[in-house]
């Protein structure tokens, strides 16, 4: 680790009990200010953005917004770390190994007690994907499960750029792919009371700003139309039928409002565009 890293962030002075090992650890977090974050565009998939800085280099806030116990490698957000309930503790006690394992594929060097790289940042989003499967519908799982794989994609994007030519393109887009299926499953789950998605799940999808529900289902739209099915040309015209249905929802009324900013309505119509485009297009194909 560089030297600038102690300042770029800090351990917490007090320690966090792991609920599943029962483990203490000092959880890793971001200073603020003093030029630690320039930020920089905003994406076509809402995640922000941040110019390196001369003091700091390249600095991803995502790489510290999961919780992992360095022990047995449970990760969860912070707010849901220590609320696990106890059936959940106990599934996840049972696949501790399998976890550890399945993280080690990913990467063969990880270490959270020290201090993280865009590896262990990637591999707690994995982590967390792996254990909140076990939990209860009211933490909204199956969201945070897509959230977790779309964060994941991100960081792996960021190596990619960092490390070209060793797949994490390759891994990135597979993160990509669990991401569109989880945000469609969420959809589907929120609409008949399966799992519900309330003001506070923080949608997100970055940590700059909470795009809530519109945002939300935006980003399934563009999820949908950028990694569903392809190569079937029924499905895929199926596939963009329910995509524009949920895109075309965020700009029914036409008017921004604080819940349905500007730049999800531009965004929006700008998506329903081009699936309407490819759908003319594989239908003129039949």
């Amino acid at each position: 680790m560089s030297d600038a890293a102690p300042k770029l962030t800090f351990f917490s002075k007090s320690q966090t009990v792991c609920p599943v090992c029962e483990a203490g650890f000092f959880r890793e977090e971001l200073l603020s200010g003093g030029g630690r974050l320039i930020a920089g565009e905003l994406t076509e998939e809402l995640h922000r953005t941040y110019e390196p800085s001369k003091k700091f280099g390249d600095v991803q806030p995502l790489v510290y917004a999961v919780t992992v116990c360095p022990s047995c490698c449970y990760a969860a957000y912070a707010q849901d770390f220590a609320a696990v309930e106890a059936e959940a503790v106990a599934k996840l006690q049972e696949r501790t190994e399998k976890r550890k394992e399945q993280a080690r594929l990913l990467f063969t060097d990880l270490n959270f007690s020290e201090y993280r790289r865009l590896e262990e940042g990637a591999a707690g989003y994995f982590l967390a994907i792996a254990c909140y499967e076990h939990f209860g519908k009211h933490f909204s799982p199956t969201f945070k499960r897509g959230l977790s794989a779309l964060r994941a994609a991100w960081l792996l994007s960021a190596l990619h750029r960092k490390h070209f030519g060793e797949n994490y393109d390759y891994l990135a887009g597979l993160f990509y792919r669990k991401a569109r299926f989880f945000y469609m499953l969420a959809v589907e789950l929120a609409q008949n009371g399966g799992e519900p998605l309330d003001s506070s799940v923080h949608l997100g999808p970055d940590l700059d700003k909470n795009y809530g529900f519109e945002g939300f289902l935006y980003l399934t739209g563009l999820l949908e139309f950028r990694y569903g099915p392809r190569k079937d040309r029924e499905r895929r015209i199926h596939s963009l039928e329910i995509a524009r249905r949920i895109v075309a929802k965020l700009f029914g009324t036409g008017r921004a409002s604080k819940s349905r900013p500007s730049a999800i309505l531009d965004k929006s119509r700008e998506l329903y565009d081009q699936m309407t485009q490819e759908m003319k297009k594989l239908q003129g194909e039949g």
